[in-house]
């Protein structure tokens, strides 16, 4: 991969940095939070204090508690439903590269009448169905967004399906699943991580708009977006409550693109030899 001859520049080192502590927060945090989950230790939005360094929210439970562990329950899901919207996504896409015909043209119009519908009200449709359990809420929109990723990935499959070492394979006789394997995503990776990383940002901000309309993750577990929607009344009164977990999402989002723009940058800069031409 290209990226690795590159030095990241100072951006992209706060960005991992922001990631690196979003991700430890979400897997030993809970460890070593003040308070239980939903453990209630004051009166509704108490002020900062040495027992509540962040205040209480609106039933009384501390703020820092509730965002450690709606890291886990946020960064998680959003993880998942990315990872699972890629390989969904990549599988077809590549698929459809590969094999052509009929199998590129049905999986492309299903796709098209995905992409027509808006994305918001066709999760609003299917969660409203079957319910916004986390399993329901992480196959929903992997499912949906996994459209975005094939239409990358079947680019990048055209493009890649062409090339000489491709031909050669095929000519060899590996199999269609080989030639994914093995020659086109090693060669689509970089694109690819840099499009991860676009798409976690948006699973990540749909989740947390969902949980902000009350169709996400839902009660008893600690959520972002969820925390925003409980406590924003406290902005009436001048209290901070609802700041603290939209401020969450904003630095991990932030941290998020800063990688993002620099693997982006580096897959835009020409190769040592294309540099010399």
């Amino acid at each position: 991969m290209r990226i690795l001859g590159h030095k990241p520049t100072v951006t992209a080192w706060i960005g991992m940095a922001i990631i690196v502590v979003n991700l430890l927060v979400a897997i030993f945090g809970p460890a070593f939070a003040p308070y239980s989950e939903s453990q209630t230790v004051g009166s509704t939005w108490d002020e900062p204090s040495v027992q509540m360094l962040l205040g209480a929210d609106q039933i009384g439970r501390d703020m820092l508690t509730r965002l450690i562990y709606g890291a886990r329950m946020t960064i998680g899901v959003a993880l998942a439903t990315t990872a699972l919207s890629f390989f969904i996504g990549i599988t077809l896409g590549f698929a459809a590269a590969v094999l052509g015909g009929w199998v590129d043209t049905v999986i492309s119009r299903l796709v098209d009448v995905i992409l027509s519908i808006p994305l918001l009200i066709l999760a609003l449709i299917i969660l409203g169905v079957f319910g916004s359990s986390i399993p329901v809420l992480i196959v929903t929109i992997a499912v949906l967004d996994s459209t975005r990723v094939f239409r990358l990935s079947r680019a990048l499959g055209m493009n890649l399906t062409v090339l000489e070492y491709v031909e050669a394979a095929r000519l060899r006789g590996e199999g269609t699943w080989w030639i994914i394997r093995r020659e086109i995503l090693p060669n689509a990776s970089a694109p690819l991580l840099s499009e991860f990383g676009l798409r976690f940002c948006f699973n990540f901000l749909f989740i947390a708009a969902l949980s902000f309309l009350g169709l996400g993750i839902q009660p008893p577990f600690a959520d972002w977006g969820g925390m925003v929607r409980e406590n924003s009344a406290a902005i009436n009164f001048g209290m901070l409550a609802p700041i603290w977990p939209a401020l969450a999402i904003t630095i991990l989002t932030v941290g998020v693109n800063m990688v993002v723009d620099w693997l982006l940058s580096v897959e835009a800069r020409p190769s040592g030899a294309q540099a010399e031409l």
